[in-house]
């Protein structure tokens, strides 16, 4: 049986998972912008809840947080986009959503223990740090490559504990 190599180790871990390293980048960039409507499409959603539901009720049922009426009209209660008859239980409003593909990405990326495939995002958080580990084994300690990536292992520590600590 052949010696497994760190290099080769490395090197097709990382060709198998450079389409999920991709699709976190990508996720990653597009979630810093979850709080504007940058790439967000205007959904129309309408729903039958019970009639008579409290404000509290409503903004469970409706999966608004910090759920507000803005004010009410005989049965009407308006609220931010949309309206709640209660009465008839009818509610219509828009919400702003990533398309399909890209909600889907940010959704693996934020991904709990009750994710169906979260042990997928725990095998590629120990793959990534497997690289962390692995890519000392890329050069011999002896070489003047080597002793450069030091130079930059340490700026990039710098620079997380920067970003960690301002």
């Amino acid at each position: 049986m052949a010696k497994v190599n760190m290099r080769i180790l490395h090197r097709y871990l990382g060709f198998f998972l450079a389409g999920i390293m991709a699709m976190y980048a990508l996720s990653g960039i597009v979630m810093i912008y979850r709080n504007t409507d940058f790439l967000k499409q205007e959904q129309l959603v309408e729903r039958t809840l019970k009639p008579n539901a409290s404000y509290e009720e409503l903004g469970k049922a409706l999966r608004i947080r910090d759920f507000k009426p803005t004010k009410t009209e005989s049965d009407i209660v308006y609220f931010e986009n949309g309206t709640y008859n209660s009465k008839t239980g009818q509610a219509s409003f828009t919400t702003k959503e990533l398309p399909f593909v890209l909600n889907k990405m940010t959704q693996i990326h934020k991904a709990t223990t009750k994710s169906p495939l979260y042990f997928l995002n725990i095998f590629f958080g120990v793959s990534l740090f497997f690289f962390v580990i692995s890519s000392f084994w890329m050069f011999r300690p002896q070489t003047k490559v080597f002793k450069y990536g030091l130079y930059y292992t340490i700026g990039g520590i710098i620079l997380t504990l920067i970003m960690l600590f301002v």
